[in-house]
């Protein structure tokens, strides 16, 4: 299955934001015994490369990085083997060093000049970010005058607004802290939750 199917059917993009390479790959070791099947390694995490590297090695799991600001990280990224490239902000080069390197390119967009950037640089799902803070009323508004696209919020995303984003028309949602929270020992319980919540 391709990478932009998986993310579209799982509709649940887990990320991952630690302060060291341990801390990492422990919450994504529980991720993956969560049996999630989409994970992405932010590049601000020490040793992200390393932690993706190691996640490779698991079949059926579809492993991406985050936080890529650059066309020198998006060669990174693709060297080792990730098939997805999250960034926080709207950056053409990078959209099209992706695209170029036939990765899924998901940028982050807030507003409607970002979302043209996006969309004429051939992003494939735009990243609604930040998310909690703009809201699911911002995503429906946005999707009006540009109807075509496929959305991921991300950033602070609540188990109650689960349905409120779904609703405003997201195709997956991306969950860091929210899954992240209390550590490894919590992944699985949080994992649940949120399954619950999209299902």
């Amino acid at each position: 299955m391709k990478a932009l199917d998986t993310l579209l059917q799982e509709k649940m993009m887990t990320l991952v934001r630690a302060n060291s390479q341990s801390e990492g790959q422990a919450l994504a070791d529980a991720l993956v015994e969560a049996g999630v099947k989409v994970i992405e390694i932010t590049l601000t995490t020490p040793g992200a490369l390393k932690i993706i590297a190691n996640l490779l090695k698991h079949k059926g799991l579809l492993v991406g990085a985050g936080t890529v600001r650059t066309i020198k990280d998006v060669k990174k990224v693709e060297d080792i083997g990730a098939k997805f490239v999250v960034s926080p902000d709207t950056n053409e080069d990078v959209i099209t060093a992706t695209k170029k390197l036939k990765l899924v390119s998901m940028p982050g967009v807030c507003t409607p000049t970002d979302v043209a950037i996006a969309e004429e640089s051939g992003a494939d799902i735009l990243k609604l970010f930040p998310a909690a803070i703009l809201g699911p009323g911002h995503l429906k508004m946005l999707r009006e005058p540009f109807p075509n696209n496929r959305w991921c919020p991300t950033a602070g995303i609540t188990l109650e607004s689960v349905p409120k984003w779904f609703e405003a028309g997201a195709d997956l949602i991306g969950l860091g802290g929210p899954i992240t929270k209390g550590g490894a020992a919590k992944v699985n319980e949080n994992v649940i939750a949120f399954r619950n919540a999209i299902n």
